[in-house]
């Protein structure tokens, strides 16, 4: 299948756009770029801190890049004109169909270059999304020298825990990962070792090396909807945020403060100092897994109001609502729909993780249907998603925590 034609006006007006931001937002510089003057095609992996990780990548070279993106980003956009004159291809997070895999071939095929983001979604907590294992057999298909961007930093001037972006110095590292005559040798396993050796990362742990300081850096309302369990007396749904760089356990006194950089310290001494929100989440990650492997875990439940995509004014709005539930095998969601019944179960045997916002809703893929879960309670949405990676390690052995 050949890919659309992609419109090299629109393109260089996009990519203008978007090297404003690079510049003068993310403040992008390079660590290497060895795709400068690449010809022929090829793909690019990469990983995923934030929403808009694309623009520090259409600099890296002058020809035009293939960008497969969300359909739920695709399509609430209002700009989604101009991201098809640019050739963007949209496909359903987690869920690869016959129709997206010969656009994306056809990208190769016809010479061009593909962009990939494997994990799908940004990191909420600074530390790398589970990697679908379908993707390692997905780039040794497409016959082409895949190269690894590296994204460092934008985690920090668009935290996916809160509203707007921070200006902050980012950088980009983009070499190549595999040549084709090379990736077509090796074993999937092997590709993925490989692969996720240079994407699975900690963003604070980065942090220590580059030492960003980011505009409101120590602003750290919203991580309270990630970090929803005290880490010294283990009670859900205690940790508040105060004076907008103080988190702490309104049932203890745990308590410590962000800095300039992100960093957290404990200032009234109750626990043990936590420096790395990703260590925080880390706690509250295994404390559930053993819990769900023990028994003393089971399914989650909650109401839900039901959004779906209004292809009209390109945004999601309300269209019911109903009970979302999670076992170890399914999703349930359950109600009423645009004045319809409906009741659908999805597996969760293939879904590394859904698209989400901490402390507010769920994304839920139904076929070519996306219902947007607005849950009563925002608080439990990052428990389905901890809960959700954890069947999805346990059945799959995929370990990326």
């Amino acid at each position: 299948m050949k890919k659309k034609k992609i419109s090299m006006l629109w393109y260089r007006i996009t990519k203008l756009a978007a090297s404003f931001v690079a510049r003068f937002i993310f403040k992008r510089r390079f660590l290497r770029n060895e795709i400068k003057n690449v010809k022929g095609p090829f793909v690019i992996i990469a990983n995923h801190q934030a929403s808009l990780d694309f623009v520090n990548l259409m600099a890296a070279t002058k020809r035009p890049i293939t960008f497969v993106v969300s359909n739920s980003f695709y399509n609430t956009l209002p700009v989604k004109g101009v991201m098809e004159k640019i050739g963007v291809i949209p496909k359903q997070q987690f869920q690869t169909n016959i129709t997206d895999l010969k656009r994306m071939k056809g990208v190769i095929e016809d010479g061009g270059i593909l962009c990939v983001y494997p994990a799908g979604l940004m990191s909420e907590d600074g530390l790398s999304t589970p990697i679908p294992y379908g993707t390692y057999k997905f780039l040794k298909w497409l016959k082409a020298d895949i190269y690894f961007a590296k994204t460092i930093g934008t985690y920090f001037s668009m935290p996916k825990w809160t509203k707007g972006m921070r200006r902050g110095r980012t950088f980009l590292d983009v070499y190549k990962l595999f040549d084709k005559d090379e990736i077509e040798k090796l074993e999937i396993d092997e590709i993925k070792e490989i692969t996720d050796k240079a994407m699975l990362f900690d963003a604070y742990r980065e942090q220590e090396k580059y030492l960003v300081k980011y505009a409101k850096g120590n602003n750290i309302e919203g991580l309270e909807n990630v970090l929803y369990m005290c880490p010294h007396c283990k009670t859900e749904y205690s940790v508040r945020v105060k004076d907008k760089s103080v988190i702490y356990c309104e049932k203890c006194g745990f308590e410590e403060k962000a800095d300039e950089y992100g960093f957290l310290h404990n200032k009234k001494g109750i626990g043990s100092e936590i420096r790395y929100p990703s260590d925080w989440s880390r706690i509250i990650y295994n404390d559930l897994k053993d819990k769900m492997l023990n028994g003393t875990e089971g399914e989650l439940s909650c109401e839900t109001d039901i959004h779906m995509i209004d292809f009209c004014k390109k945004k999601f709005r309300e269209a019911g609502h109903g009970v979302l539930t999670l076992t170890k095998e399914r999703f349930f969601l359950k109600g009423e729909v645009k004045g319809e019944e409906i009741d659908i179960s999805v597996p969760v045997s293939n879904l590394a993780s859904l698209p989400f916002k901490p402390g507010r809703h769920i994304e839920l893929q139904h076929g070519y249907d996306i219902y947007r879960c607005v849950l009563s309670d925002g608080k439990l949405a990052m428990k389905f998603i901890n809960k959700l990676k954890i069947y999805n390690e346990t059945n799959s052995s995929l370990q990326v925590r």
